[in-house]
């Protein structure tokens, strides 16, 4: 077993542009807790560093942008409110993306000790070049819709893969 001392860890940088926010924050998470290294140990920070750039470009699928809402927490009873993901998103579009990357951590000190790796920041320019990090490409399933409203969808990474399902119906509003 591995002490926490002897994990090596690197550096990474997700460009978030046009991702989908639930499916790269699964992602991230993943890397954050340190899942798909051989030294992995469920109690054990086995994570690397994780840089996401253009937060203020990530998308979210079918009405998810209209109906979305954040609780806030606040000290006094009934003084508790909730936010919108558009109002969210206008002001603070890094903390959409840490809320959800947060939401898939344990949710004990070891969770909030991993959360303190994820580094967010809404343009393309980060602060963290002294460190080196590596692009990092993500393989998740990409789900994107056609002008004909027929889906289609590709696994993205080393394999090629398309599976087309049945039209949409006519109404439905898909971005």
């Amino acid at each position: 077993y591995r002490k926490p001392a002897e994990v090596e860890r690197k550096w990474f940088v997700v460009d978030a542009t046009d991702k989908v926010l639930g499916r790269l924050a699964a992602e991230v998470a993943s890397i954050l807790r340190g899942k798909k290294k051989p030294i992995y140990q469920p109690h054990v920070d086995t994570g690397d560093y994780v840089v996401i750039v253009n937060a203020d470009k990530i998308r979210l699928t079918g009405l998810k942008e209209e109906k979305k809402e954040y609780y806030i927490p606040r000290k006094f009873i009934g003084h508790s409110a909730m936010i919108s993901f558009r109002d969210l998103f206008e002001k603070y579009p890094e903390r959409v993306v840490e809320r959800a990357v947060r939401g898939m951590l344990p949710h004990n000190p070891l969770g909030r000790k991993m959360g303190k790796k994820l580094f967010v920041y809404a343009g393309p320019a980060h602060r963290h070049q002294a460190q080196k990090p590596e692009t990092l490409e993500l393989s998740y399933i990409e789900t994107f819709f056609k002008e004909d409203s027929s889906a289609r969808i590709g696994i993205c990474g080393d394999r090629k893969t398309e599976i087309r399902c049945s039209p949409c119906p006519a109404d439905s509003r898909h971005r």
